[in-house]
């Protein structure tokens, strides 16, 4: 999700990062004294930009990850090893609007290549193109003046809107059933669950002020994974250390001291948080979180979403920038390989919600066959192209248990501002908690900011 009218209104830079979430998080933070050492939870995008921001002010760190692996949400895989081509199985878009991240690829040596898509649908058995596509013009018109015009609500406005969920908005502003049923198809691909799930503001928020493609415009060349990869080699291998599942924190006056699954421990001044709701609650705090912070990351949802990438013989879809929007059970298709060559390509199923947990649960033979039904619509016979496939169910990850956050009726400010709250010697920071959130800008401004907070 977006939240650019902030950004805009935000006014404010600091050390070149722009602040994502409120100040108010940071009011209570005392900055670190020279020599001090701080841990870093989570070693995901956010956990290393962080770092990253640390290294370069020359502040000691640790980082633990409990997984395997450092990335987090983002990881690249290489589906077909003779030509090379690879699909994300999680993050995915970086957006025209995402300055920091832009900047940062630029910083690291990363180059960024279009991954815009043109807008086919597949409803009731109708495959429709974009140039026979005909919009409600009257409607259009007055949904952009509502996108205009959020812009300039004030506060109490937009806390109304944070009360109603962002359908029922719509319907009480006329919006035609076709135009309701494409939106709710094609925004709960933005949020991961129904837009009965999404507050008004949170809807609305989305997508006023967005970049024309709603921030889906470039992605990394050769897979996102390589901006890990670079941030890793900035930070250290040797300050990463991996399959550690904190499980305690303790704080005193003058420390925080943790404590791994595996029985280690680790001591530092500070400590950055960047893992999501699930992993926070998983720690016994010692003293305890805030009643106020543990009711509110109780109440946050993440969605639901599996990406189930399936790689073809061939490209037969012809239109490199090809995404439908279906009311079938795969939901949402899109050509996740444009700008790899060969002629093979990968078409990606983005599937949420209930859909998600349905089709989690097919074998990888019924994942395709439903995938391929869905297509044939369009294309003929699909599935005699199909080589293989390859997915992953976010909700599944034990780690996250799911893809991101999602913020329901009446908790964009009712629950948000708690669950970023510093306490103590510990700051918090992820996609969760962002301005951007839901996308790798969030996760990494957030994780500058942490550390920017710590640094005074």
């Amino acid at each position: 999700m977006q939240r650019r009218n902030f950004l805009r209104k935000a006014g404010f830079l600091t050390t070149g990062a722009l602040l994502s979430h409120s100040t108010q998080a940071y009011q209570n933070v005392t900055p670190i004294q020279k020599g001090d050492h701080v841990l870093i939870l989570g070693a995901g995008v956010s956990g290393l930009s962080a770092a990253y921001m640390l290294q370069k002010r020359g502040v000691a760190y640790t980082l633990l990850e409990a997984r395997s692996r450092t990335g987090g949400r983002i990881l690249t895989h290489t589906i077909d090893k003779d030509t090379g081509l690879h699909v994300e199985l999680g993050a995915e878009w970086v957006g025209a609007s995402h300055k920091r991240l832009l900047a940062l690829c630029k910083e690291l040596g990363l180059e960024v290549e279009d991954h815009s898509f043109r807008f086919y649908s597949l409803l009731q058995g109708q495959y429709t193109t974009p140039d026979t596509y005909q919009p409600d013009v009257a409607w259009d018109k007055k949904y952009k003046g509502l996108l205009e015009g959020f812009l300039t609500k004030s506060e109490k406005e937009k806390k109304r809107l944070d009360k109603i969920d962002w359908w029922r908005y719509l319907v009480s502003q006329g919006i035609p059933d076709r135009e309701l049923e494409i939106r709710e198809l094609n925004d709960s691909t933005d949020f991961g669950e129904s837009i009965r799930n999404v507050s008004a503001y949170s809807g609305i928020s989305e997508y006023a002020g967005s970049s024309p493609n709603n921030e889906m415009d470039f992605k990394i060349k050769g897979g996102n994974t390589q901006l890990i990869e670079k941030l890793t080699e900035k930070v250290g291998t040797d300050k990463i250390l991996k399959n550690k599942k904190v499980t305690h924190v303790y704080q005193d006056n003058k420390q925080v001291k943790v404590t791994c699954k595996d029985g280690t421990t680790y001591t530092g001044h500070k400590l950055i948080c960047t893992l999501p709701a699930v992993a926070v609650l998983d720690i016994q705090w010692n003293p305890v979180l805030p009643e106020l912070q543990i009711e509110a990351l109780q109440q946050l949802q993440y969605a639901r979403i599996i990406k189930s990438s399936v790689l073809f013989t061939e490209r037969f879809w012809k239109d490199e920038a090809l995404s439908i929007v279906s009311d079938t059970l795969p939901h949402y298709f899109f050509h996740t390989t444009k700008n790899q060559p060969g002629p093979k390509g990968v078409l990606t199923s983005y599937t949420i919600g209930d859909k998600a947990h349905i089709f989690s649960r097919l074998s990888t033979k019924q994942k395709i066959s439903r995938i391929c039904q869905a297509l044939d619509t369009a294309f003929g016979d699909t599935e005699s192209l199909a080589e293989t496939a390859v997915y992953y169910y976010w909700a599944d990850d034990a780690i996250t248990q799911g893809a991101y956050a999602i913020y329901d009726v009446n908790q964009w400010y009712g629950i948000r501002e708690a669950i970023a709250q510093s306490f103590k010697h510990v700051v918090f920071a992820g996609e969760h908690i962002a301005e951007w959130q839901g996308f790798m800008e969030g996760a990494i401004q957030t994780g500058e900011d942490a550390a920017l907070a710590l640094l005074g």
